[in-house]
């Protein structure tokens, strides 16, 4: 979905910004906005391209910026004092508020249907591996969701299911990577989850 949110982004910009290009990463759409991260900032800009808007402009890293489901706020991980923690604010911009304090690498994932900022966590492990974790965003509650080794996952369109992939990029480019850790892409809806591609030779 993000591979396909970047080529959009390009194909919207205008003929004469080509020379111009940015590395633009993380985007995120909902409606007519694009919210995505650029020379360490978040930026935003509508779906037809034009001049995009700067939300942020601390020194520090922000990324992996990702718009609620009401479309009135973003999520994102910033390492404003350290390591990355997770952030929300208005989508025009304004104060970033912060939700967690893990004192390691929490990296936004998306949003719940319930409207909690979903991220990725080895905070609440006692092995090193990652988990998804829900955090609402106006009481701070969190919730582990009971997925061993998940790292990145979306809900699909009615909200019930959950599609998630197991292990951390492990870093390699290898193509067809069959390594220990290898990705696989798991479905989630109660109960077990279940692997759908367990038969794919590689990381899908």
């Amino acid at each position: 979905m993000r591979s396909w949110l970047f080529v959009a982004l390009l194909v919207a910009a205008p003929a004469g910004a080509q020379t111009q290009l940015g590395y633009y990463r993380f985007p995120s759409i909902h409606g007519d906005t694009i919210v995505f991260t650029a020379e360490g900032d978040l930026w935003r800009v509508g779906v037809q391209g034009g001049t995009a808007q700067r939300l942020t402009s601390h020194p520090a890293e922000e990324s992996r910026p990702a718009i609620s489901p009401d479309g009135k706020q973003v999520a994102f991980s910033a390492r404003y004092e350290g390591p990355a923690e997770v952030y929300v604010m208005r989508l025009e911009g304004g104060i970033p508020r912060r939700l967690t304090w893990e004192g390691g690498n929490a990296l936004v994932v998306g949003w719940t249907p319930r409207g909690e900022v979903l991220y990725a966590s080895r905070r609440f492990s006692t092995l090193p591996e990652t988990q998804l974790v829900a955090v609402d965003a106006a009481t701070g509650k969190r919730s582990i969701l009971p997925l061993a080794q998940a790292s990145d996952g979306g809900f699909d369109g009615a909200g019930g299911t959950l599609f998630f992939t197991r292990y951390v990029f492990q870093g390699s480019h290898t193509k067809r990577y069959q390594g220990g850790t290898a990705q696989n892409l798991w479905k989630w809806t109660s109960g077990e989850a279940v692997p759908l591609t367990a038969d794919f030779a590689g990381t899908p």
